[in-house]
């Protein structure tokens, strides 16, 4: 196995076998037994699976429910043997799978922190050593000698979770936890998780967040069915996983309502129960300015516009929407049009920009229409930089002091 690559999944797959009588007792299994009675059902949930990790990648999975990408993690965890094909794994893995395994309701929550830690494997010094800090992380001082049985689901998960942290593995799997307990709990959570992305920690990560996806994963892979359909970058993932939502919406709205939409295939995709219906550009020195017009097909609740713009090599560099702005936004019947404008301060460097619009319900999993490359934009200041952004810098001051310049 190639050195920079740390998980190497070669054509794997993961059947079940489903037992088609229950039995409830010793006997009823004994008399099916002598009966020939015992029959199953094989369910296969993955089938050839085959990708590779390197050292230092965020790597995302995702798919919808029953796709297999929880077997695929539990596989990876070593809970779960393939069937058939092979993985590879170079360095020490922690999973970050069902939080609080092996936690014990009848003892305190000081004891549960060294019982857990000594199934990391820290010895009770080490775990002495630890302890004020996974308290202080999981901000629960006054609560530390009551039994965890008295303990509510969320302060579990956030002891569990800040005692799993502290195992510092080579290799991470995250299920679904990137973000557990309180709003202040949860910003902790994300500061931890950008300081794994900023410290070049392998992680794997198992989310329906195209959020996430996005804002931690450098690539990843989508599951359907239990074969990976697609592979590549994050922003490339998000989008088509949004888009089979979007897909499965369009084709149940064209039974009911048999509209036409102007939507294509490739740049552009959705249900287009609400789609763009022009925008526009204003670059000036100071500000860039995006004018959207949407036009709406059918009676819709609020929804959510938004846009992303990125740079010639397909960086995600702005994005905004109104959720995230706070912006309240309305219903829409048949025919009425709504007009946003986006201000965003012109710190672009020397480049030319695409600007992707979209527009979405307020779960945000069902897309009305994503326009990739809808408008663009060039930045031409004569000044490149090497840096992302060239904000205008002004120089506040300049004197020499005791003869030298300051």
């Amino acid at each position: 196995m190639n050195d920079d690559v740390v998980i190497k999944v070669d054509l794997v797959s993961k059947t079940f076998r489903l037992p088609h009588e229950k039995n409830s007792s010793l006997k009823g299994l004994v008399l099916n037994f002598y009966k020939g009675k015992r029959t199953y059902e094989t369910q296969q949930v993955l089938k050839a699976i085959s990708f590779e990790i390197k050292r230092g990648e965020f790597f995302g999975i995702v798919g919808r429910n029953g796709s297999g990408k929880s077997t695929l993690l539990k596989i990876l965890a070593g809970i779960y043997f393939p069937t058939e094909g092979e993985i590879h794994i170079s360095g020490r893995l922690t999973p970050f799978i069902e939080l609080g395994v092996g936690f014990s309701p009848e003892l305190t929550g000081r004891e549960n922190v060294f019982l857990n830690g000594s199934l990391l494997g820290f010895n009770r010094k080490e775990m002495s050593s630890m302890y004020d800090d996974i308290v202080e992380f999981a901000e629960l001082h006054r609560f530390m000698d009551q039994k965890l049985k008295n303990y509510s689901s969320g302060m579990q998960v956030r002891l569990a979770f800040s005692i799993a942290i502290r195992a510092n593995p080579d290799i991470l799997l995250l299920d679904e936890v990137l973000a557990v307990g309180d709003a202040a709990f949860q910003k902790k959570c994300y500061e931890y998780f950008m300081e794994l992305k900023k410290n070049k920690k392998t992680v794997v990560l198992v989310t329906h967040d195209m959020g996430a996806v996005r804002q931690y994963c450098d690539s990843a892979i989508m599951i359907e069915d239990g074969v990976i359909i697609k592979q590549g970058k994050a922003e490339v993932i998000a989008q088509a996983y949004q888009k089979l939502f979007a897909t499965e919406a369009e084709a149940a709205m064209k039974k009911e309502m048999q509209f036409k939409t102007k939507i294509a295939k490739e740049d552009r995709w959705g249900s287009g129960s609400l789609m763009v219906d022009k925008s526009t550009i204003n670059l000036n020195d100071d500000e860039v300015t995006i004018s959207v017009t949407y036009i709406a097909n059918r009676k819709i609740d609020p929804p959510i516009l938004g846009f992303n713009i990125y740079d010639s090599a397909g960086t995600d560099i702005v994005e905004g929407n109104t959720q995230r702005s706070r912006k309240k936004t309305y219903p829409m019947e048949p025919g009425e049009k709504v007009i946003i404008k986006w201000q965003i301060p012109n710190i672009f460097k020397d480049d030319s920009y695409n600007i992707s619009l979209s527009c979405c319900d307020q779960s945000t999993v069902n897309f009305y229409d994503w326009f990739n490359k809808a408008n663009s934009f060039t930045i031409s200041r004569g000044s490149p930089t090497a840096a992302i952004v060239a904000p205008k810098v002004t120089i506040k001051s300049y004197s020499k002091i005791n003869g030298s310049a300051e």
